[in-house]
């Protein structure tokens, strides 16, 4: 691979990885359009990285608070009369607990289906069907006002529908972003707190997704280790700027208009696969 494969295959994965557009589900178009061949192990997972660095780099701030909040935990409890209490009054302290709630289901689903998924991963027509399914879940949004619940207004039932909708992920097609913006739009969240959970909860998701690929082969490379930092550095610096510019949407309620794109391509996956 050279170094401009590796930067444009660090380009889509930025792009694709954070606007609701579905990045498994290009990449199996790309793959039966353009000969284009699924990166090895290794530099799929710096890639990954890449994209992590950026989520970590936007929502610094969120994560150090958190962060904080968890190693002061005894202290803060007993202040407050207790974790309950806590709980009901620090937003850090509910938006961690609504993270791990969150990550459940998504981790059920990840495991129980990782496998299945693996091996429809080539289905171009299924790749079409969910990207009409990813757009139906974003243009249902358009309607929703920005007069919903913020983050201490975030409750488990939430926690684990998000989750659930980031689950559906694991399909190639349904877009992460997508499912978890939409979903937590639907049921009633502020656009702020909906973008800023969906993509605090994508942390342990991508974590559990490069523990499923890391292996044995992971070391097994013909990739010059310089070949994929220059991957990894274009995936964080384009995906730093993609999810800038998806959290300017959604915060203006606008996040509907990627709806007829998926739309188009889901509709010509279909056709390509039928």
């Amino acid at each position: 691979m050279s170094p401009f494969e590796a930067i444009l295959l660090g380009i889509v994965q930025g792009l694709t990885e954070f606007l609701p557009i579905s990045s498994s589900g290009h990449l199996v178009l790309f793959q039966h359009l353009l000969g284009f061949r699924q990166p090895e192990i290794l530099f799929d997972v710096c890639l990954h990285v890449g994209t992590l660095a950026a989520v970590c780099a936007v929502f610094f701030k969120d994560i150090l608070q958190i962060t904080t909040t968890i190693l002061r935990l005894p202290a803060k409890s007993r202040a407050a009369g207790g974790l309950k209490n806590l709980y009901r009054a620090d937003e850090a302290v509910r938006m961690a607990a609504l993270i791990v709630l969150g990550s459940v289901p998504t981790g059920l689903l990840g495991l129980l289906f990782h496998q299945y998924a693996e091996r429809i991963f080539t289905s171009v027509a299924l790749v079409g069907v969910m990207l009409l399914v990813t757009g139906c879940m974003l243009w249902f949004t358009r309607r929703v006002t920005d007069r919903g619940r913020p983050a201490l207004g975030l409750t488990a039932k939430d926690a684990l529908l998000v989750g659930l909708a980031q689950g559906m992920a694991i399909l190639p097609g349904i877009s992460r972003s997508g499912a978890t913006i939409s979903a937590a739009l639907v049921v009633g969240v502020d656009r702020k707190t909906a973008g800023r959970y969906s993509f605090l909860l994508s942390i342990p998701a991508i974590l559990g997704a490069l523990l499923l690929e890391a292996d044995a082969s992971m070391s097994q490379t013909s990739i010059p280790v310089s070949t994929m930092l220059i991957g990894a550095v274009a995936a964080a610096g384009v995906g730093y700027a993609a999810l800038k510019i998806l959290l300017f949407v959604v915060h203006r309620g606008k996040i509907y208009r990627f709806a007829p794109y998926c739309w188009l391509v889901g509709t010509t996956a279909l056709l390509l696969g039928l």
